[in-house]
């Protein structure tokens, strides 16, 4: 029986295409289910503050009666306006390892992308660089974290199968907990501070997180703005992340560096315990159980750390402010008990991002790739 695509029209349809993804990977060991209300949210025109500068369709696949497959066809305005290019995204996407479900997919996403007037579809990506982007290459028997984008093996296969190439890569690295911070890291530590006038700041209650979560996220605009695919998240966006974030983080894992004349943020580093499979237990559901696994995973000691977000502003990129972060991160880890730190996704061509690692034990354990057509 032939692929039949759906348009997503109803919030009925729309908690399908979410749960497409869990139901999919039921009882695969390396997939990180997302919770289901969250990205009903992402997903919502009405509430995800992206909306202000995207616009997006939701395609279901059926077969026999049975959903198969989803994608969804996203264009981000206002990164096509700071790259100057006319690209439509593909992203949100999952199938069952059958071709004439992939060519009926892409189908449906690129038909739709070309007729808002775009040349290209390239992904998987989100609205937004916080959205989950990349399609896994390597690494496939590799835990995931809630950061990242999990699919079996077989999908770049039909990737390229469909006419689709390499755009751009990230490699993730283990990065394992030193016993010492490394000497070269105190030394410059010790010289930045004093060269620049910086300080390290941290946080004794979420009370104190407040007054600089709106400079964090400038601090991020500036710092991501050069990166693959970024467009800079307006206002309505910052406060949409600050009430989403401030809740979940952990205090003693979020270092942010001051300059001491203004107080001015010019870095961060946000860690998190891995909450990988803490969210295997939830299964998509905070409620009514999944939010015990969730709380227990953030407050117990961790053996696994995620390095959410990292931003430095351009005027201090490779100037070693890298090394403060670190240097107050590194001890919290050892205490801790903390046996490696997950990179999450780098981009292969930030060179000054993967150095960083160098004076530490690293593997590189996993790859994602962004594909790109062109419709020329």
């Amino acid at each position: 029986m032939s692929v039949v695509i759906k348009e997503v029209t109803t919030k009925k349809e729309l908690k399908q295409f979410v749960k497409f993804n869990i139901d999919l990977y039921k009882g695969n060991p390396y997939h990180i289910p997302g919770i289901i209300s969250e990205e009903m949210t992402t997903l919502s025109k009405t509430k995800n503050p992206a909306f202000e500068y995207c616009e997006a369709a939701y395609f279901l696949a059926y077969k026999n009666g049975k959903i198969v497959g989803r994608i969804a066809a996203i264009i981000n305005h206002r990164s096509n306006e700071s790259w100057n290019q006319k690209h439509g995204r593909f992203g949100f996407v999952d199938f069952i390892d059958d071709n004439e479900v992939t060519d009926a997919l892409f189908k449906a996403a690129e038909d739709w992308i070309k007729s808002k007037g775009m040349d290209a579809i390239h992904g998987p990506m989100g609205f937004t660089d916080l959205d989950h982007e990349g399609m896994l290459i390597h690494g496939f028997d590799q835990l995931g974290t809630m950061a990242t984008i999990y699919n079996y093996p077989y999908y770049p296969i039909h990737l390229e199968r469909l006419g689709y190439v390499k755009d751009q890569d990230w490699k993730e690295f283990k990065i394992y907990i030193p016993d010492s911070i490394p000497e070269k890291h105190q030394r410059i530590s010790q010289i930045v501070m004093k060269k620049y006038g910086l300080k390290v700041l941290k946080f004794k209650n979420r009370k104190e997180v407040w007054p600089y979560a709106q400079q964090i996220f400038e601090t991020l605009n500036e710092s991501y703005r050069p990166l693959y695919g970024f467009a800079t998240l307006t206002q309505k966006q910052i406060d949409y992340y600050i009430n989403m974030y401030i809740p979940l983080i952990r205090l003693d894992l979020v270092t942010a560096i001051l300059r001491e004349e203004d107080n001015k943020v010019v870095g961060f580093g946000i860690s998190l315990p891995s909450l990988s499979r803490a969210m295997q237990k939830a299964k998509g559901h905070l409620f009514p159980f999944g939010f015990i696994p969730m709380l227990r995973a953030l407050k117990w000691k961790p053996k696994i750390i995620d390095l959410y977000l990292i931003g430095i502003l351009p005027e201090y990129q490779n100037k070693g402010v890298n090394a403060l972060l670190f240097n107050d991160l590194i001890p919290v880890y050892q205490g801790l008990g903390v046996e490696y730190a997950e990179s999450n996704p780098e981009l292969e061509t930030n060179n000054a991002v993967q150095a960083q690692w160098e004076y530490f034990h690293r593997v590189h354990h996993k790859t994602r790739r962004a594909f790109i057509k062109s419709f020329k």
